[in-house]
């Protein structure tokens, strides 16, 4: 697999469009970061790590997805910014608001993996991993 990230956001986006209570990732320890942020900024219930079901399989993280009182989609969009082709850097002064603040940027920087606001109080900017809404 060439963009283990990638995988992981589609794998959430077609889980919460099939309205699904959980769906099950590949581990990695840049996934479970990205996967903590999500559920740090509410639009997961939470996670768990998985042991290796069977010979010859990796650990998996079961996601727990959240939906509101009547059903309705908390995650309604994901977006990949950077990817192994292309890759985009920002500043701490370039980081963009995603849908007027109403969405989380996740970066990657110097100091670990955080949102975009996290990121423009600390004074650091990275790669763009992606932006939730």
């Amino acid at each position: 697999m060439t963009d283990p990230i990638s995988d992981l956001l589609t794998r959430i986006r077609n889980a919460v469009n099939a309205r699904h209570a959980r769906v099950d990732v590949p581990v990695s320890r840049l996934k479970l970061e990205i996967v903590r942020i999500l559920q740090d900024e509410g639009y997961i219930q939470g996670f768990k790590v998985l042991e290796a079901p069977a010979i010859g399989r990796d650990k998996q993280v079961r996601i727990l997805l959240k939906y509101g009182p009547h059903g309705e989609r908390l995650i309604t969009g994901l977006q990949r910014i950077s990817r192994p082709g292309r890759r985009v850097y920002l500043g701490c002064d370039e980081v963009p608001e995603v849908l007027g603040g109403l969405g989380t940027s996740i970066l990657t920087t110097s100091r670990g993996v955080m949102t975009g606001r996290a990121a423009v109080k600390a004074g650091v900017g990275g790669e763009v991993l992606c932006n939730v809404w």
